[in-house]
């Protein structure tokens, strides 16, 4: 696989759905910029509703509902933004573009003083559009997708839990710390990197599973294929959490077992040309200084 590697291009370039970061009525005035940038190069948006409501604007739309509606959406926020669009759009498979209003830009790269020229060439067809993978995790009939990754954590700090593992049936470990990180190659420069659990190029399709605080010395984090299905049994009285994408959570009592596999969507991204991951890594990791 080459890493310049680019997933297909958008049909059509007509209709924008627009997510803005929650709680965040500072955005208007640049959200009034970009909208300007759109409207020049004839392209439409819908806001979101709940977007909308934030500016003080009565014309927005249903996420779900505007999604059937637009060829991609703008993601306008930091990565946190672009995190939550990904997951609450995963049924529709849409391209999404990340404007960068956060601090740390691992997934959005476009600026705001950028979107004019970005635009340009966007409607030329010069850009990228990567092609992620998610994990799917199912539990007691539920069923969670998440971009970055998925904890199981314990419930409370004064405790350590317990978590029984194992890959494709087989038993492999037992993890006893403060819980287990189950990463996707997007996802370990979050969470996954701050515990000392390896990067991964974006691009690849492997699950990362890092313990996190663990009572062994001998436990390390772990790069599986992606063509396995990794299943964890709860063994803790209290039970445990499980927090997707560092943004929902969900309770789960002792014995519960939990499943993990690669989702059947991709998350498509739509990038800068210049793009490259690894002068990202250099940027914002600092290596080589």
């Amino acid at each position: 696989m080459k890493l310049t590697k680019s997933a297909e291009k958008l049909k059509t370039i007509k209709k924008a759905g627009i997510i803005l970061k929650p709680d965040s009525p500072e955005l208007k005035e640049e959200f009034l910029k970009i909208r300007d940038s759109f409207s020049s190069h004839k392209i439409d948006f819908i806001l979101e509703k709940n977007s909308a409501l934030m500016i003080g604007s009565k014309k927005g739309v249903e996420l779900k509902e505007l999604c059937k509606k637009v060829d991609f959406l703008v993601s306008i926020g930091g990565d946190g933004t672009l995190l939550s669009v990904v997951r609450n759009s995963f049924e529709f498979s849409l391209p999404i573009l990340g404007i960068h209003m956060g601090t740390l830009g691992f997934l959005t790269d476009v600026l705001v003083e950028e979107v004019d020229n970005f635009l340009n060439d966007f409607i030329k067809g010069n850009y990228k559009m990567d092609s992620r993978m998610l994990v799917e995790c199912h539990v007691n009939d539920k069923c969670f997708v998440a971009f970055n990754d998925i904890v199981i954590s314990r419930k409370t700090v004064s405790s350590m839990i317990k978590i029984r593992a194992k890959i494709d049936d087989i038993s492999f470990n037992t993890y006893y710390g403060d819980g287990v990180i189950i990463s996707t190659p997007t996802g370990s420069t979050a969470y996954n990197l701050s515990v000392g659990g390896p990067i991964v190029y974006p691009l690849t399709e492997a699950f990362i599973i890092t313990p996190v605080a663990s009572h062994s010395l001998t436990q390390r984090p772990l790069v599986m294929p992606a063509d396995i299905e990794i299943e964890f049994k709860i063994k803790d009285s209290q039970g445990a959490v499980l927090l997707i994408d560092g943004q929902d959570t969900y309770e789960v009592d002792n014995e519960t077992i939990v499943k993990f596999k690669i989702a059947n969507k991709k998350a498509k991204l739509i990038h800068q040309t210049k793009r490259d991951f690894f002068r990202v890594l250099n940027d914002k990791l600092g290596w080589g200084n």
